[in-house]
């Protein structure tokens, strides 16, 4: 039987959509699925500390999210436009990959002007190809070192909150929409169930004995990007570009030799370590980009657990969560995460499937 799109459809109350982090990350609520007995338990993010022991292993995406939002104007009309920075596509030409709004506006040749909150012009970029009815290919007329042009961009940059976050980006966004452990800068998305662990947690786990292994995917706007089949098999994913080092793989199979649990923080960390798997079951250093595309039914080869949030309807995210944790049972936990009213996406509360 083919697995269908509407399969995964559900009616989600807009105010369970988080329009704010919990204080606290480790204060965020937690849903607990075990997948053996179809049990559903209601923690505290922190309470993740009783799951696990001594030698099991959790996979972290330690991808850094970039402020990819940029407003500026049209040169000689001034009309306002938004540029969502999606990829350096060459670091010396200063080439982008760019998303704008509103695209119909905007033309190859056409310059764009970014501003600081003085209104001083800082940067100024030129449209160089129409690549998609919404994406183009940007040049920043910048002669300065890389390192200051970083540095504009970042000034200038806004935190890159979803869409469904309807408020503006503030101040705190920068650190809050980050996880703790975030290093390598390319990510235009947070690996949003990161978000949930704090530095003191992570001691705590620490502590206890596990281990943690990172890898990096970083992710891109494919990752939400809507499916508009209703044959899962003819879906096309984004790829995104993801890295696992030798001692990373190394950690996680010594994990899986001794049988402890290897818990995949994410779904981009799932995405990452399943399209990194040797002859043998075991997990690879590998470099490249991913475009897999996970939905049931699905054997999964690394991970025995998982830390996600709540998901879009209809989205590749809760349909890898399907395939991890059974059809049924995912879906019967959503039918009770809104009853419970749990709160939904980025900024939402956390589910362990174990």
């Amino acid at each position: 039987m083919r697995t269908k799109l509407s399969q995964f459809t559900f009616e989600l109350p807009k105010k369970l959509i988080a329009q704010y982090p919990s204080e606290n990350r480790d204060q965020s609520r937690m849903m607990v699925v075990h997948r053996e007995t179809g049990k559903i338990e209601h923690k505290i993010f922190k309470d993740i500390l009783g799951y696990f022991d001594d030698g099991d292993v959790m996979i972290f995406n330690n991808t850094k999210v970039f402020p990819a939002r940029l407003y500026g104007r049209k040169e000689k009309t001034g009309a306002k436009i938004e540029v969502f920075l999606l990829r350096e596509l060459n670091s010396e030409a200063r080439l982008w990959d760019v998303l704008v709004d509103p695209a119909r506006k905007i033309r190859v040749g056409n310059k764009l002007y970014f501003s600081d909150e003085n209104d001083n012009d800082i940067l100024v970029a030129e449209v160089v190809d129409n690549t998609t009815s919404r994406g183009r290919t940007i040049r920043f007329l910048y002669d300065g070192p890389d390192e200051e042009f970083q540095k504009e961009l970042y000034q200038l940059g806004n935190t890159p909150l979803p869409k469904y976050i309807t408020r503006p980006s503030e101040a705190f966004d920068r650190e809050r929409y980050q996880t703790v452990y975030a290093k390598e800068v390319g990510a235009v998305a947070a690996p949003t169930a990161g978000l949930h662990f704090s530095r003191e947690l992570l001691k705590r786990l620490e502590i206890k004995g596990l281990e943690f292994a990172e890898i990096t995917l970083h992710v891109g706007l494919g990752t939400f990007r809507s499916i508009d089949v209703e044959d899962l098999s003819k879906h096309k994913m984004d790829a995104e570009y993801f890295r696992i080092a030798a001692d990373a793989a190394e950690l996680v199979n010594k994990a899986k030799e001794r049988r402890n649990k290897i818990c995949a923080v994410g779904t981009t960390s799932m995405r990452a370590i399943e399209s990194a798997v040797s002859a043998e079951g075991y997990l690879k250093a590998a470099e490249g980009w991913t475009n897999k595309f996970i939905f049931p039914p699905f054997d999964f080869t690394i991970a025995n657990a998982m830390v996600t949030n709540f998901h879009l309807p209809k989205s590749s995210l809760l349909i890898m969560i399907c395939a991890f944790g059974g059809y049924e049972l995912i879906m019967e936990a959503y039918e009770e995460a809104i009853k419970e009213e749990y709160q939904f996406f980025s900024y939402g509360d956390a589910m362990l499937i174990i």
